[in-house]
């Protein structure tokens, strides 16, 4: 099958995700006994051959509960009437969390205080000292 773009250098091939059509939890009538139009797609993150180790980790972090122990990520679409469109959303859904995993964290680079706030810091917590040290009783004189 073809592969699926996600961003401009990374694809996946559609023979990865696995589509299974189950019926809708909820109202409906007599359409949701009948009509299997919940759509339950799952993905390896962890074993899947298109994904970079680092995107692929990034994408276990993110998908959370939607993650099984064996590392296959399950998405379920039920909030269309038509099993085309709960697939065209759920496969929407797993490109997103795969664009989302394949951006880079910035590094944190620390950063020093101000001289400025060094001196406001100190400031307050000299007045404050002030503030309760004037609460104590005064000596008494012998």
């Amino acid at each position: 099958m073809a592969p699926l773009p996600v961003t401009p250098d990374l694809a996946i091939d559609e023979d990865e995700i696995e589509l299974r059509f189950v019926r809708a939890a909820g109202p409906g009538g007599q359409n949701v006994n009948k009509v299997s139009t919940a759509v339950e797609l799952r993905f390896d993150a962890r074993g899947s051959r298109s994904l970079p180790n680092d995107v692929s980790v990034r994408l276990q972090r993110l998908a959370g509960s939607k993650l099984t122990l064996e590392g296959v990520l399950v998405l379920v679409a039920q909030s269309h009437r038509t099993q085309e469109m709960n697939r065209k959303d759920a496969i929407d859904r797993l490109l997103s969390l795969i664009r989302q995993a394949s951006e880079r964290p910035k590094p944190r680079r620390p950063t020093k205080p101000t001289k400025a706030s060094k001196l406001r810091r100190l400031d307050g917590k000299s007045r404050r000292s002030d503030v309760k040290s004037g609460r104590s009783r005064p000596p008494s004189d012998g």
